[in-house]
């Protein structure tokens, strides 16, 4: 091999690892970074409960609120903002009557999760820096297949949560 071939190969290759190992925001302003999650954080599935709730009228789902072990650990301490890094989840399902359980109390009491709401899985990510200009938290919400919402949907999220920014935006609280 010649010396020029070797020297071709040597900058390729790290002109490649330059490149892989690149922030892929694309953007050259990090203020105008999205205020929007576009993947599901891994492992959610296996985060700690921190609530449940129920939401009734157009909504009318039950839901898990599950936390990583930074927003577990940051709620057992009662520590206000939420750290770096802790990430929500919501997990809904619609709130159907079980007709089975119903016979067995003799009374309609007994409600059990449905089918999924059009976005039944919802993420706030904790990043000062990347979501400074929606009070430090990224929003996100997946459909069953995982597909993400539209982003006039996720832009809804920030004036909503805007209400509770005494409590860091966040309207679920602890359930020890």
């Amino acid at each position: 091999m010649t010396r020029v071939a070797f020297l071709r190969i040597a900058v390729a290759v790290t002109a490649g690892v330059i490149v892989s190992t690149a922030p892929g925001s694309g953007r050259a302003d990090p203020e105008a970074a999205p205020i929007f999650v576009t993947n599901v954080p891994a492992g959610y599935r296996d985060w700690r409960l921190i609530s449940v709730a129920h939401e009734e009228g157009e909504l009318n789902d039950i839901r898990a609120i599950l936390g990583n072990d930074i927003a577990i650990t940051a709620y057992r301490e009662g520590k206000l903002p939420l750290p770096e890094g802790a990430i929500i989840a919501r997990i809904a399902w619609r709130h159907v009557p079980s007709e089975e359980n119903n016979k067995v109390f003799g009374r309609a009491q007994s409600f059990v999760p449905g089918d999924p709401p059009p976005w039944y899985l919802q993420f706030m990510v904790k990043d000062s820096k990347k979501y400074a200009a929606t009070g430090g938290w990224g929003y996100a919400q997946f459909d069953k297949d995982g597909k993400s919402g539209p982003e006039k949907d996720l832009k809804a999220c920030f004036p909503c949560h805007q209400a509770i920014k005494a409590r860091d935006f966040v309207f679920t609280r602890y359930t020890p």
